[in-house]
């Protein structure tokens, strides 16, 4: 990775705490329980010519998690709406993405931590696509991974934590080691889930499933192509999706605020065309997104 590319040493300002840190300057202690137990929410927002994309969703639902964890965000949703925009400004993003996030300070090291600091930061940058531009639309391949999306009665599944993620980077990394793009991953009862930070869509005789959210987010961009499906007389059914209905689809393709729309080329050995009704929502969303 080039020195330009670095996330630890990058010109401009992160806003921390309620101020413009520089980049490099902005900094935690190294025993934030946040780092050493998980206690930290998070949030990734699209930056459509010089505007957040859904970003009153995004700072509701980073809110709701820092409430599932137990903590309370030391501001106002306007004023951490406000922060977002100051900070697109100030580093001139026209095109990218935003990531607020928030956790637990280094005031007690226990697993216990009800007396810590809260601390809000959030920064950007420019990005156009997060998979390589020509695999957006011909299509990723995914590995499905031997890790499981956790019921909702064993974590805060509807909370976007960071500690939810750890079996995403270890699902990923086996996927990419393998030749693939991502993962596929299930839930406990061996239903389809979602990729590693996407939700997944199939298409079959023009009809749209995506199983139903209950263990994983129900993702902004989500509910956004459903809208966007009924509104152009796409049926949308929302059930449980076994492996086996999957590999019978017509379509598949992921949803998320980095993946945007990405077609789905090939799980684990069966391959996949774009078909139509994935090139309509991709242009239906591109043109909603152009005019945010």
């Amino acid at each position: 990775m080039s020195k330009k590319n670095n996330f630890d040493n990058r010109p401009g300002y992160i806003w921390l705490d309620g101020k413009f840190i520089k980049w490099n300057k902005a900094k935690i202690h190294i025993l934030s329980h946040g780092l050493h137990y998980g206690s930290c929410v998070f949030e990734g927002a699209r930056i459509y010519n010089q505007k957040i994309f859904k970003l009153n969703e995004h700072t509701k639902r980073l809110f709701l998690s820092s409430k599932i964890l137990g903590f309370k965000l030391p501001y106002t949703e306007k004023r951490i709406n406000d922060a977002c925009n100051q900070i697109i400004k100030k580093q001139n993003i026209k095109n990218g993405y935003l990531r607020p996030f928030a956790w637990r300070g280094s005031e007690m090291m226990a697993i216990s931590a009800q007396n810590t600091a809260i601390h809000v930061a959030i920064a950007t940058w420019e990005m156009t696509t997060y998979f390589d531009i020509n695999k957006k639309f011909k299509g990723i391949k995914l590995q499905t991974s031997k890790w499981m999306r956790p019921p909702s009665n064993t974590a805060p599944t509807q909370a976007k934590a960071a500690g939810l993620y750890m079996i995403c980077t270890l699902s990923k990394h086996t996927a990419e080691k393998n030749g693939f793009d991502d993962s596929l991953m299930l839930d406990s009862r061996g239903y389809v889930a979602e990729s590693t930070g996407a939700n997944i869509f199939y298409v079959k005789k023009n009809k749209l499933y995506t199983p139903i959210a209950d263990c994983f987010l129900n993702g902004i961009t989500r509910k956004t192509v459903i809208q966007i499906a009924k509104r152009n007389n796409i049926k949308v059914i929302e059930k449980r999706i076994l492996p086996k209905e999957l590999l019978k689809a017509d379509e598949i393709f992921l949803t998320g605020t980095a993946v945007e729309i990405t077609p789905v080329s090939q799980i684990d050995s069966k391959k996949f065309s774009v078909g139509e009704v994935t090139k309509k929502l991709l242009s239906l969303f591109s043109s909603l997104v152009k005019g945010n």
